[in-house]
C-alpha cells in the first residue's frame, strides 16, 4: 500500500487544524453576534425566565440580589446562555461540515435528519421544561413553605436552579437520537432494547431524582418523558434501519466456518 510521504501527511494534518480553527471561530461568531443584540434585553430575557417563579409567589414578594454584583451579572450571564443555545444549529452545522468528507454516503443519509431532530428535541425538552415543569414545580414549592416563612429567591440561585432544569429536560428529550445511534453502530438492536424496558423505567426514575429538585412532581416529569422517548426511539429505530435476518446471519456463520 503507498503511504503518503512525511510532508505531505504534516501539510494535510495542518490543513485540517487550520479548518477546525476556522469552523471554531465561525461557531463562536455566531454566539458573539446573537449576544450582542440580545445584551439591550437582558433585563427582560430575565424577567421572562422569572415569570413561571414570579406567578406562584405570594403577593407583594419579591426576588432578592444577595451578591453585589447579581443585578448586572445574573442577567448578562443568562443572556449569554441562551446566546449558545440559540447558536446551537450554527455550531452543529460548522461541526457537520468539519466531519461530513470524511463520512460514506449511507452515513450522510443518516447524519443529516439526526442532527435536525437533536436540535429541534433539545429545544422542545427545554420548552417543556418551561411552560409545563416550572409552574407545577414553582407551585408546590411556594406551597410548602412553613408558616411564617417568606418565600424570596435570590435570583442567582434561581437561574442556576432553572438552567439545570433546562439541561435535564434538554438532554433527557435527546434519547430518541441515542437509541437510534445505538441500533445504528451495530451495538444492539430494537428487540434487546425492548427487552431493557423494565431497567429502563427504573432507571428514568433514578435519573430523575438525581437530576431534579428533591420533589415528587418534577422527578415524574421528567421520568415519564425520558421512557416514552425511548420507546419512541425504539420504533424509529426499526423504521429507519434495517435489520439484518438472523437466518443470513447464520448462514454467512456457516459459510465461513
Amino acid at each position: 500500500m503507498h503511504e503518503m510521504p512525511e510532508e505531505d501527511q504534516e501539510l494535510s494534518f495542518l490543513q485540517h487544524l487550520v479548518e477546525l480553527r476556522s469552523r471554531l471561530l465561525k461557531a463562536c461568531l455566531s454566539v458573539f453576534v446573537v449576544l450582542i443584540v440580545l445584551l439591550p434585553f437582558s433585563r427582560h430575557l430575565y424577567e421572562t425566565l422569572a415569570s413561571p417563579m414570579m406567578a406562584q409567589m405570594p403577593e407583594g414578594s419579591s426576588m432578592i440580589a444577595i451578591d453585589v454584583a447579581s443585578p448586572f451579572l445574573t442577567p448578562f450571564k443568562l443572556t449569554l446562555l441562551i446566546s449558545i443555545m440559540i447558536s446551537i444549529p450554527v455550531v452543529l452545522y460548522q461541526l457537520w461540515a468539519f466531519v461530513a468528507p470524511a463520512l460514506f454516503r449511507h452515513e450522510k443519509r443518516l447524519a443529516r435528519p439526526l442532527l435536525f431532530s437533536s436540535v429541534f428535541l433539545f429545544y422542545a425538552g427545554c420548552a417543556f421544561a418551561y411552560f409545563v415543569v416550572f409552574p407545577l414545580v414553582f407551585g408546590f414549592l411556594t406551597r410548602i413553605a412553613p408558616e411564617g416563612v417568606a418565600v424570596m429567591t435570590d435570583i442567582s440561585k434561581y437561574l442556576d436552579f432553572v438552567m439545570t432544569l433546562f439541561l435535564a429536560f434538554g438532554i433527557t428529550f435527546e434519547v430518541p437520537i441515542a437509541t437510534i445511534i445505538l441500533v445504528a453502530t451495530g451495538i444492539t438492536t430494537p428487540d434487546k432494547l425492548a427487552s431493557w424496558r423494565p431497567y429502563i423505567v427504573v432507571g428514568a426514575f433514578a435519573l430523575g431524582m438525581l437530576l431534579t429538585p428533591p420533589d415528587v412532581i418534577s422527578q415524574t416529569l421528567l421520568a415519564l418523558p425520558m421512557w416514552l422517548l425511548f420507546e419512541i426511539g425504539i420504533l424509529f429505530s426499526r423504521i429507519l434501519i434495517p435489520q439484518k435476518d438472523p437466518e443470513e446471519d447464520s448462514g454467512a456463520d456457516q459459510a465461513t466456518s
